[in-house]
């Protein structure tokens, strides 16, 4: 079919607007955080069956990750996926449906919980994105496959589902495709060839020093100084060890050590994360921490060795250039000059690509906008973007409803026609 007859049929079928609006409301004042997507996962695999479109669902795989499978026929397997987890932040928006939830976390600490990454839009907008491809159905054949992911935010979810056994019980796609709500301006669309997300690399080290009383520094080899010491050292490595034409970010995201003032701690604890766009500036960043923070413990006497441990990595998203090119095609023929085909590498991460990547199949991601059109331009005309547009993990992260919603489902369902049999 071609690209104008396929947009003619997506804006002939909807879906009640009204309800789904709801269900974001809902799953947004009802956030769950990473591992704990019960009470998500259980809402969308009901919603799925209640279908009655002839979607095999299946639940529990890589801890609360789900699949709805609908078999239509001869043609290309799509797998479209939305991220389910939410974020340990306290909600600041306002909304009269912010989130009020707190949860215990892995640690056993109680703590707010939050979508402040706009996996509520993602989730929502592909239930809505399986009705509407479902009363479809008679317009297009192949097997489309929706899948809910778990654990995304601690870069485990999509791993743990492919190693769960995920296409021992679904079919393997041809084609892996997902979405992501930023802070842009409404009805915007980009996408680009390449190299589409950062990969990531996350640690905790932990430094050892010889605690005693705060009177007695002498009698001590004090962790907070030590830990200044690496935090102060890690700020050079970017401007002084990667080449100005590379990109790389690295932040220490958590400084922790003892309890109150009069007491020097024995040990402290650095959180860091790296963000980088190609391997090689990787491997040098990463040498550069260990060589950074064994030097500077090895320089304050510490007692024995730091503790560098991994806790998240998350891989290069990449696009593929055929379904992208294919995917490009239908967005500028729909969204026109509200599609960007030439977005900027996002220096955020995401671990989807792993269901593609893991049994060689290619994928293509995309960002859709969710900040409010007159907020948008008078932050832009004033020069106030970063001051006055929350972003991503931000306690005051609040995308409009209205149109993002409608943005997100339309450009699940066109992506997905772009690859399944039109007729």
């Amino acid at each position: 079919m071609a690209t104008q007859d396929l947009i003619s049929l997506l804006r002939t079928s909807t879906v009640d607007f009204d309800f789904y609006e709801a269900l974001y409301r809902h799953f947004h004042s009802q956030p769950e955080l990473s591992y704990q997507e019960v009470q998500t996962a259980a809402k969308a695999a009901s919603l799925l069956r209640s279908l009655k479109a002839g979607y095999e669902v299946q639940t529990s795989i890589g801890g609360h990750g789900l699949v709805g499978v609908l078999k239509n026929g001869a043609g290309k397997t799509v797998l479209l996926r939305a991220d389910m987890d939410a974020l340990p932040v306290k909600e600041d928006t306002g909304l009269d449906y912010a989130s009020k939830v707190t949860m215990r976390d892995r640690d056993d600490i109680v703590k707010p919980v939050m979508h402040a990454c706009g996996h509520d839009f993602h989730v929502t907008s592909l239930l809505a994105a399986a009705e509407r491809l479902a009363k479809m159905k008679d317009s297009w054949s192949g097997t489309l496959i929706v899948l809910f992911q778990p654990n995304e935010e601690r870069a485990g979810g999509a791993q743990a589902m492919v190693d769960d056994g995920l296409y021992d019980k679904i079919p393997v796609p041809d084609v892996v495709l997902g979405q992501h709500v930023m802070p842009r301006k409404t009805s915007y669309v980009g996408s680009r060839m390449g190299n589409i997300m950062s990969e990531a690399d996350s640690f905790k080290i932990t430094l050892y020093g010889r605690g005693g009383h705060g009177s007695m520094p002498h009698r001590t080899v004090d962790p907070v100084v030590m830990a200044v010491g690496v935090v102060t050292k890690l700020q050079t490595i970017v401007s002084r060890e990667v080449d100005p034409d590379q990109f790389a970010v690295v932040t220490v995201g958590s400084l922790q050590a003892g309890q109150t003032e009069n007491i020097i701690s024995d040990r402290a604890e650095v959180r860091v994360n790296v963000r980088t766009q190609n391997h090689e500036v990787r491997n040098r960043v990463l040498a550069s921490i260990r060589r950074i923070v064994k030097g500077e413990c090895e320089a304050s006497g510490a007692t024995k060795e730091p503790l560098i441990e991994e806790t998240t990595k998350f891989p290069l998203s990449v696009n593929d250039e055929a379904v992208t090119t294919e995917v490009h095609k239908s967005f500028e023929a729909f969204f026109g000059d509200l599609f960007d085909p030439n977005t900027p590498c996002s220096t955020a991460s995401e671990d989807y690509s792993i269901l593609g990547s893991s049994q060689g199949k290619p994928c293509c991601f995309w960002f859709f906008g969710g900040t409010d059109a007159k907020t948008w331009d008078d932050a832009e005309k004033n020069g106030r973007l970063a001051e006055d547009i929350p972003v991503n993990h931000s306690p005051f992260f609040a995308p409009v409803i209205q149109p993002t919603l409608a943005t997100g489902i339309d450009a699940l369902c066109l992506a997905a026609l772009t690859f399944l049999k039109t007729s």
